[in-house]
């Protein structure tokens, strides 16, 4: 499979790792942002984010008047689901990270 996530992921209505990868970042961020970068810094590829929205995992949520070519993304209620996630869901925070509110 190629690190955009193309592969394997037309027709079986599921993500490939890459693209779950990409559509998890979400289920961290309010109203279900997706990232631009990866958690190294590298840009998340166009194909990837092109090919979650035809899928329906994710959709153009805001332009970015900065970068006009950087598409800002959310996730839909498809890529919840296809996460197993429902939207407003909160994930546990990972051992040695407090969650948001957590004193």
């Amino acid at each position: 499979m190629g690190q955009d996530g193309q592969d394997g992921a037309a027709g079986q209505g599921r993500p490939t790792e890459a693209q779950r990868r990409y559509l998890a970042r979400g289920l961290e961020e309010p109203g279900g942002k997706l990232p631009l970068f990866d958690r190294d810094g590298r840009e998340i590829p166009h194909k990837t984010i092109e090919t979650c929205i035809a899928h329906g995992w994710a959709e153009p949520w805001f332009a970015n008047p900065l970068k006009p070519d950087w598409m800002v993304c959310r996730l839909t209620q498809a890529g919840y689901q296809v996460l197993g996630r429902e939207p407003g869901e909160r994930r546990a925070a990972p051992p040695g990270r407090r969650g948001p509110g957590d004193c």
